[in-house]
C-alpha cells in the first residue's frame, strides 16, 4: 500500500503482533502493536445445568474466561488465569462451599514437594498472598476461585490448579455468588 510516492507502509502479522514499518527516502520508522488474539467463548448455562438455583459459575480453562450468572439470570464474564498444566487442572461439577475475605494461603502438600522453599503460610492481606483479596472455596479440596496480587497472571496458564481473577473482579463475584452457587470447570 502506497501512501505517497516516496512512503510505503509494510504490514506483517506474526503470533498476534502486527509490525508496521513506514519507509521514507532517508527515514525508517517501525512500530510494533500488540494484538489481543484471545477470545471468550460464551456458554449457555442451560447446556450444563438444569436450573439456575442460587447461581452458576462456568470457568473455561481453554478460553481463560469465567461466566457468572446470578439466581435472577444476570450474567457477567471475566478474564482468568488457569492452571499451568492439564495435570493440575480439575474439570467437572462442584459448588461454592465457603467464602473468605482476605484469606490466608498455605501451599498444598504437592506444592511443598515441588517448591520446598515456599513459606508454610502467608496471612491474608499480605501483598505476597497469592489468593488476593477474596476466595470462593470449592467442594474439591485445595481448589479455589480467587483474586491475585499479580495481575500479569490473568489471561495465562499460571496457577497450581485454581482459577484466578483480578482482585476487583473477584470482589464483585464474591458479593454476587452465595455459598451453594453451582460451578463447572471445563
Amino acid at each position: 500500500m502506497t501512501t505517497s510516492r516516496n512512503n510505503k507502509i509494510n504490514r506483517r502479522s506474526l503470533l498476534g503482533y502486527a509490525a508496521v514499518a513506514l519507509v521514507a527516502p532517508s527515514v525508517v520508522r517501525a512500530e510494533t502493536i500488540r494484538r489481543n488474539i484471545s477470545s471468550f467463548r460464551v456458554h449457555d448455562w442451560q447446556d450444563h445445568f438444569d436450573t439456575l438455583g442460587k447461581g452458576i459459575i462456568i470457568s473455561d480453562t481453554v478460553t481463560m474466561a469465567l461466566q457468572h450468572w446470578t439466581a435472577d439470570g444476570e450474567m457477567r464474564i471475566y478474564p482468568t488465569s488457569v492452571p499451568l498444566t492439564d495435570e493440575l487442572t480439575k474439570r467437572g461439577y462442584t459448588e461454592v462451599v465457603e467464602k473468605r475475605k482476605n484469606p490466608s494461603w498455605a501451599p498444598t502438600p504437592s506444592m511443598r514437594e515441588r517448591n520446598p522453599e515456599w513459606p508454610a503460610r502467608i496471612e491474608g492481606g499480605d501483598p505476597d498472598n497469592p489468593l488476593g483479596t477474596r476466595a470462593l472455596y470449592l467442594s474439591w479440596q485445595y481448589y479455589r476461585i480467587h483474586g491475585t496480587q499479580d495481575t500479569r497472571k490473568i489471561g495465562r496458564r499460571s496457577s497450581n490448579g485454581c482459577i484466578g481473577l483480578f482482585n476487583e473482579q473477584i470482589e464483585e463475584v464474591y458479593e454476587r455468588a452465595p455459598v451453594g452457587t453451582q460451578v463447572k470447570l471445563i
